[in-house]
Formats: C-alpha cells, structure tokens, sequence
C-alpha cells in the first residue's frame, strides 16, 4: 500500500449523513452522466434540464466537461490515460455533490466502455443514471459551430472522437435520446421523466 494513502484516515462517520441531507433539501441525489460525440447536444440538454428542474425547486449542478477541462482539469490532454483520469477527476467531484443530496448533470465525451465504467465505479451503482445522447457523427458536423470536427479532419486537433480517436456506444445505457428525431424540449422531458422517480424522496 501506498505510504502516503496508509496514514489517512476517513473522517465519514463524523460527518452529517447524506440521508440527513437530503431530507433538508428534499431531495436524493443522483449523477445524470450524458455521453455522446461532441456536438451530440449534452450540454444544451444538461443546461435545459438544469433550468427546469431548479423550477421545480430542485438544487442541481452541472459539470460540462469543457468547464471542467478549463480549470481542475487544465493540465490534461486528450490521450486515451488523460481522459481517463479526466473522467476520474469528474465522478470523484459528481460523488461529492451526490452525498449532499445535489442532482448532478455530467456532461463528458467519456468515449470508451472503460472510461465510463470507471465513473459508474467510482459514484455508485445505484447513483449513476447513463444517458446516451445518440447523434449520428454527420449531423454532429452539422451542428458544428466551434468548427472542431473541421480542425480535426484537418489535423489541426489530435485525438478528436469520431475523426482520430474511437467512440465506443454504451451497450446497456439508461436511457438513450435520439436527438436528431426529438427536440431539446422533448428531449429534455424525456430525461426528466426517466429521473423523477430516482430524485423524490420515498415520503413525497
């Protein structure tokens, strides 16, 4: 074992249980993990359902994966290890809020089977609802404004899912939206009626 890790030690106990938490929000906690290529509609989804949610009177938090990658992040790249402790970084933070009973929106490439098993690892099971934000890669060219995938046939940017580096489609997600048959509305309303159930307090 590591020497370092063998002297700490985990003050959970003492701490306010997550339970106690959530009752004073009224609320469970959950991670709503979006996967998709870049420009699939992640963040525009995660943002609207954010909005909506906070409506209704529920606390959220959103963790985008280029707001991530432009502060905790910033000293990673986008090699297949980065982005695997990029996803590390990101279930470790989305964990955290969890336990204080906030609905947390992760909005991640996470192109690999691997890399989101990973996160489901690390924030639980029973906490992780994976959304697959199903986007054929033409119509995420389409959709381009930061003119990324155009840089990336180019060779401009190394490592671009979809052109240079692989994107392997969850097998078993929890809900998957084909955005390009549905609105961001219905796509949102979708979502949203996939998580009430699992955001209710069993008393509600």
């Amino acid at each position: 074992m590591n020497k370092i890790v063998h002297n700490l030690f985990s003050i959970t106990k003492e701490l306010i249980s997550r339970e106690e938490k959530e009752k004073l929000i009224s609320q469970k906690g959950l991670c709503i993990w979006l996967t998709g290529l870049s420009g699939s509609g992640k963040t525009t989804i995660a943002t609207n359902v954010s909005h909506r949610l906070h409506k209704q009177g529920y606390i959220t938090q959103v963790l985008d994966g280029d707001n991530i990658r432009l502060g905790i992040n910033k000293n990673l790249s986008f090699s297949i290890e980065d982005r695997l402790e990029n996803v590390r970084r990101t279930a470790e933070i989305a964990k955290l809020f969890i336990q204080n009973g906030i609905i947390t929106i992760c909005c991640l490439v996470s192109p690999t089977e691997e890399i989101r098993e990973l996160a489901k690892k690390i924030i639980g099971q029973k906490d992780f609802f994976e959304v697959f934000i199903d986007t054929s890669i033409e119509e995420c060219e389409k959709r381009d404004t930061k003119g990324l995938y155009k840089k990336a046939r180019k060779g401009d940017i190394n490592n671009f899912t979809g052109i240079s580096s692989p994107f392997e489609k969850p097998k078993n997600p929890s809900l998957r939206i084909l955005t390009e048959a549905m609105s961001i509305e219905e796509s949102s309303s979708l979502l949203l009626k996939s998580i009430s159930p699992k955001i209710k307090l069993s008393n509600e």
